[in-house]
């Protein structure tokens, strides 16, 4: 079985509410859309994030014979069901924000347009899957305002990731966000991100010593010299840098930087630098790991700390400070019906949505939540992605998708870059929404059901 795209990574009530809808027939279209309802503390806007998992997911969903023999001997659901998971195939449509896109709470990230029973089907798994990249993109999205232009950041958190997706998500995430790479090996074979790596104290420990740890590392690795300099002393750990740099120099090899994981990072940056500039190696950069997030990166930058990267690792690929979005997958309308929900602090607004966004200036200036089909002023940003199953053109590389990311920030107003929270952007609902909202719930008071 297939644990990583198995479709029975779900929920048990998509399959028991997929063998109601069965019983009575309900297959026509139904559309539904994830949004985030509120922004976490310390949160002034979101990027959107796993678009492309999402459409891999859906394109190759399929139940085998394995997963088909196990709902069977369940005796949880009748023989319709079966033959229905045994020529399951994803046919709907996806219209979605593209990756790397800005958005604000309420505004439709992603929609699934389908029968019924298929578009219930798959809420869990596209859930989970844009939930995860969508927290770190916009973690990894702090950390990227929150240093200067040129300071290379790396992914460095796959060990106290919460599990190996997560671990590869995270990559991918930063990544759109604007990290240079990642420390994790299988994101560059994936999606060709470029890796990163240094050397762990444990190396220089079965050495017994820094020196010779350094020498032996650098000749091993020679296009990949950044050497650990904190086992011990740091500052001593720096001046012996700079012996091993002048050896090795003359065998034509080249230490990039040095890395510095504990202790007074201000104070032992400033020392590291001294000395190795003392010693003829201005061009040795220093990057910091250890502990790092986007409060960290700037308190260091801010006090002129001359580090020029840094690993990020557990605050990151946990999203630490903000570890959840509140975010949702819900009926917006079924055979051709708007539909919403009511609920106290949940409602939602029926119908298919799309988002319009103006710009001041290149800056952005508010969005708009209208209706599909209404033609509003702004820039629409929703678009068509999958069509009967089958992905729309050619998607765009993950380098696209940075890029796109980097512009999004760039074009934020300059209150929503800062890492305080509480910054107001302007999200209006159109006059259509409003009207089919208002019609909605009038149409909902006059019936039986209330």
């Amino acid at each position: 079985m297939d644990t990583a795209n198995s479709p029975l990574i779900t929920d048990l009530y998509q399959l028991t509410m997929l063998q109601a809808y069965l019983e009575q027939d309900m297959t026509d279209t139904a559309a539904f859309e994830f949004f985030v309802r509120r922004l976490p503390p310390g949160r002034n806007f979101l990027v959107a994030a796993g678009l492309g998992p999402v459409l891999q997911f859906l394109s190759g969903m399929g139940f085998s014979r394995e997963e088909v023999e196990y709902a069977a001997g369940t005796g949880r659901f009748s023989g319709k069901v079966i033959k229905y998971l045994e020529s399951f195939r994803f046919e709907g449509e996806v219209d979605a924000l593209p990756e790397g896109t800005v958005f604000f709470p309420g505004e439709p990230v992603v929609r699934i347009t389908a029968p019924l029973p298929a578009a219930q089907l798959v809420e869990t798994r596209i859930i989970s899957i844009l939930h995860l990249n969508t927290l770190l993109a916009s973690k990894a999205a702090r950390c990227r305002l929150a240093a200067k232009e040129n300071t290379l950041l790396v992914d460095f958190g796959l060990r106290r990731a919460h599990g190996a997706e997560a671990g590869i998500a995270a990559a991918r995430s930063s990544y759109i966000a604007g990290f240079a790479g990642s420390s994790t090996v299988i994101a560059e074979p994936l999606y060709g991100i470029p890796v990163y790596g240094t050397m762990a104290h444990s190396f220089v420990e079965a050495h017994g010593g820094e020196k010779q740890a350094f020498i032996d590392f650098a000749r091993a690795n020679p296009g990949n010299v950044t050497l650990l300099i904190d086992t011990y002393d740091t500052l001593k750990g720096a001046e012996k840098t700079v012996e091993v740099a002048r050896q090795l120099a003359r065998e034509g090899i080249t230490v990039r930087a040095v890395r510095l994981d504990s202790g007074d990072l201000l104070d032992l940056s400033v020392k590291v630098r001294q000395i190795l500039d003392a010693g003829g190696f201005p061009r040795i950069g220093i990057f910091v790991s250890g502990d790092m997030d986007e409060y960290s990166i700037r308190d260091l930058l801010e006090r002129g700390a001359p580090i020029n990267g840094f690993g990020v690792g557990t605050k990151l690929d946990t999203s630490a400070d903000a570890p959840y979005l509140e975010c949702a997958y819900k009926l917006m309308e079924y055979a051709g019906v708007p539909r919403f929900k009511k609920s106290r602090g949940k409602a939602t607004l029926p119908g298919r949505k799309q988002v319009f966004r103006k710009f001041n200036e290149g800056v952005m200036s508010g969005d708009v939540i209208g209706l599909e089909d209404e033609s509003l002023e702004g820039q629409p940003l929703l678009e068509r992605y999958m069509s009967e199953g089958r992905i729309c053109g050619q998607l765009p590389s993950l380098q696209d998708i940075a890029r796109r990311a980097s512009e999004q920030l760039r074009a934020l107003p300059g209150r929503l870059k800062i890492l305080e929270a509480g910054q107001d952007y302007p999200v209006g609902l159109s006059a259509g929404v409003i009207k089919l909202r208002d019609e909605a719930e009038l149409k909902l008071a006059q019936t039986s059901y209330l």
